[in-house]
């Protein structure tokens, strides 16, 4: 997931009895994103228009199982892909669950599609020929929270950081007992 993860809402609002939605919504941006040769919307072929098109990948999962709703508006001819329990560039036939290009416009994709809780979801931007590429945003609504889960280089960074911490702890005690 190389998703610009400046989260913009995470909002949970009652419904009906005990029922409760979620809205979430995220920010990203295609710009000198890797590329990879993405599928057709029924995932039947590979695309002859966009055959290096960049992207961006949200890695998810949700709490409750149900019917979401995606959303994506965007600077560029957006082409968005839902794929579980997995997303490889290289397959980009494998694993793949829907597709949606020009749900209300050339720069916004949709679909709803019904999601199983603890399964990992991967939400891929792109664009629909090489030379679409930019800024965007998904809004993810259901019945449920969605979780983002972390890249592996975040939590490399976390360690990163505790570490740094541990050594800072260490040498001011060193420090104390000189």
């Amino acid at each position: 997931m190389n998703l610009k993860l400046s989260t913009l809402a995470l909002a949970a609002c009652a419904l009906a009895g005990t029922a409760q939605a979620a809205i979430f919504t995220v920010t990203g941006d295609t710009t000198g994103a890797p590329t990879y040769n993405r599928a057709v919307s029924d995932f039947s072929a590979l695309s002859g228009l966009g055959t290096s098109v960049a992207y961006e990948i949200l890695d998810f999962t949700v709490d409750v199982s149900g019917n979401y709703t995606f959303l994506t508006t965007a600077a560029f001819d957006s082409f968005i892909f839902l794929y579980s329990p997995s997303f490889d560039p290289m397959s980009a036939l494998s694993n793949g669950l829907t597709a949606n290009d020009d749900l209300l416009s050339l720069t916004t994709s949709g679909f709803a599609f019904g999601l199983t809780a603890g399964t990992s979801y991967q939400y891929v931007v792109t664009g629909f020929d090489n030379g679409e590429f930019g800024s965007f945003s998904t809004t993810i609504g259901g019945p449920g929270v969605v979780t983002v889960v972390p890249e592996p280089e975040t939590y490399a960074l976390l360690m990163l950081g505790l570490g740094v911490v541990g050594l800072a702890a260490r040498r001011r005690q060193r420090a104390i007992e000189a």
